[in-house]
């Protein structure tokens, strides 16, 4: 169930960043408050599963979350570069974080 939350956690962290980019720095009211809001779910979701997780692999699993549905919805919504490189990179986070995990620290 934790790593239940620490992916939602992660959906928040996504929900912030785009937030933080509509909010045209915080001078645009909703994506502002929905930056402000995103962000304490997520750090609090990840606080909460933190509690019977250990900190290292739970916090790269959420922080590649954040990265690699940030960096998606970057190019899928907002017109960013798909390049070769940004798309490799996006697959290397994606390795890490299941090695983390395979390598004994996601239970």
């Amino acid at each position: 169930m934790a790593w239940v939350v620490v992916a939602v956690a992660g959906l928040f962290e996504v929900a912030m960043a785009y937030s933080l980019k509509l909010s045209r720095g915080f001078s645009v009211l909703l994506p502002s408050v929905g930056f402000a809001v995103f962000g304490a779910l997520s750090f609090g979701l990840l606080a909460l599963a933190l509690r019977s997780l250990e900190v290292g692999t739970a916090y790269a699993v959420w922080t590649g979350i954040g990265a690699v549905g940030t960096a998606t919805l970057g190019i899928l919504l907002l017109g960013e570069d798909a390049s070769f490189l940004k798309i490799a990179s996006i697959l290397l986070i994606l390795a890490g974080v299941v090695g983390l995990n395979l390598a004994g620290g996601g239970h």
